[in-house]
């Protein structure tokens, strides 16, 4: 059973501009769209530059490139856009295109935040919650985030019922949390359905009831939330409100764990290790620990370790790990596991050749400023050193496109469902 985690309690999650869903233009009306943006970025329109920035950033009509999605970002937010503000603040926060930088971060999502922009203010806001480059401040956190809930941001107003559910930095007020978990809901927070099952079920606020509790999650699982469908898995894999149905548990789970779930898989490799509702395998067991614990649970993690140790000193562990599984939701778990793992790799790379770039950039135009001889010395001593790093930027772009072909093998490959 799992339940919301505040933003900060082990990642923060950014919060980006999305281009709205629209029918494709012909490719002639994508051409001039480009160019007119272009032109108006060009000629320094902060809201052109900003949405060009968008275009390179999701390779939208060009080619993806984080080092131009900076650029133009960083000419927009010079302007004070304070949509490019936050997406800086976001890029050097999680690495996306340019070396983290955590102190940069939060000074570009105070200068939007001091603007209004909301999602700014959540930002900033956890990273008080977190106290990442900033003090770790829950009150600030608190007030950051009270703002951004203020202009309906949906995330921070759960964020907000959160803090009232948990007492912090507040006084714990459970029929405070729920009216800020409705609203957020209202504003189509799956996280925020999720909670207010997660509160039925406990009976917090309110009376307790497994028929709303599952009310509630049904309408988050709904929304593609996985942490509720784990949640209805578990009420059917232990009976909660409803009669034991493991085969409806593990139908709940595979569908979590597609999404890259940890405790779903972590409970599947329980089922499994138990046999509950399943024949009984130390092998699927495994497998499915495995994935728990890369998606970073720590009862994926201990259940791996304590299953791995019990089996070393019963001398079954190679036969058990030699064993060739042929589990249609285990692939699938594992397919969308390995897109995950190739995404993230491929923007680490992408991000390793910009700085690179800035590496060979700032050694091309050390003798700046300079006298003339000194000047011409220190950009021939750069040009030379510069070359290295180009050459570097080079391969990881290389390594970048290699994985990128492979990636789209993967995303194409059918895998049977189960």
């Amino acid at each position: 059973m799992s339940f919301r985690i505040g933003a900060a309690a082990f990642c923060v999650f950014a919060l980006v501009i999305t281009v709205a869903a629209q029918a494709p233009a012909p490719p002639q009306a994508q051409d001039s769209d480009l160019s007119s943006l272009r032109q108006q970025a060009s000629a320094g329109n902060a809201q052109a530059q900003f949405a060009l920035g968008n275009r390179y950033f999701r390779g939208l009509d060009v080619p993806l490139d984080y080092g131009q999605a900076l650029l133009w970002y960083h000419k927009s937010a010079a302007q004070g856009f304070a949509p490019a503000q936050n997406q800086l603040g976001s890029m050097y926060q999680h690495k996306w295109g340019a070396e983290r930088d955590y102190k940069r971060a939060a000074a570009y999502y105070r200068s939007a935040a001091n603007q209004g922009y909301a999602l700014a203010e959540f930002n900033l806001a956890a990273m008080f919650e977190s106290g990442l480059s900033v003090k770790h401040d829950l009150k600030q956190a608190f007030a950051w985030y009270q703002k951004a809930a203020d202009q309906n941001l949906a995330d921070a107003e759960e964020e907000v019922g959160y803090f009232y559910q948990n007492g912090t930095a507040v006084k714990r007020d459970y029929a405070e949390a729920l009216v800020w978990y409705r609203r957020a809901a209202d504003h189509g927070s799956s996280n925020a359905e999720n909670q207010l099952g997660y509160m039925a079920e406990k009976g917090w606020g309110q009376p307790q009831s497994y028929s709303e509790a599952s009310s509630w999650y049904s309408k988050s699982a709904q929304h593609g939330n996985g942490e509720a469908k784990e949640n209805i898995g578990y009420m059917f894999q232990y009976g909660t409100g409803v009669p034991v149905d493991y085969a409806q548990a593990r139908a709940w789970y595979y569908s979590a764990a597609n999404q890259g779930n940890g405790t779903a898989e972590n409970q599947l490799g329980w089922m499994y290790q138990f046999g509950q509702g399943v024949q009984q395998s130390d092998a699927e067991a495994l497998a499915w620990y495995r994935l728990s614990a890369n998606q970073g649970s720590m009862h994926g993690k201990n259940n791996l370790q304590a299953l791995t140790d019990d089996l070393e000193e019963r001398g079954g562990l190679e036969s058990t790990n030699s064993i060739v599984l042929h589990d249609p939701a285990l692939a699938q778990a594992q397919h969308w596991a390995d897109i995950r793992d190739l995404r993230s790799r491929i923007t680490g790379l992408e991000t390793d050749a910009v700085h690179q770039d800035e590496l060979a950039d700032q050694l091309e135009h050390t003798g700046n400023g300079k006298n003339d001889a000194i000047a011409k010395m220190f950009n021939a001593m750069g040009s030379v050193g510069a070359v290295k790093f180009h050459v570097e930027a080079a391969k990881y772009r290389a390594e970048a496109a290699r994985l990128r072909e492979k990636l789209a093998k993967l995303e194409n490959q059918n895998v049977p469902t189960p």
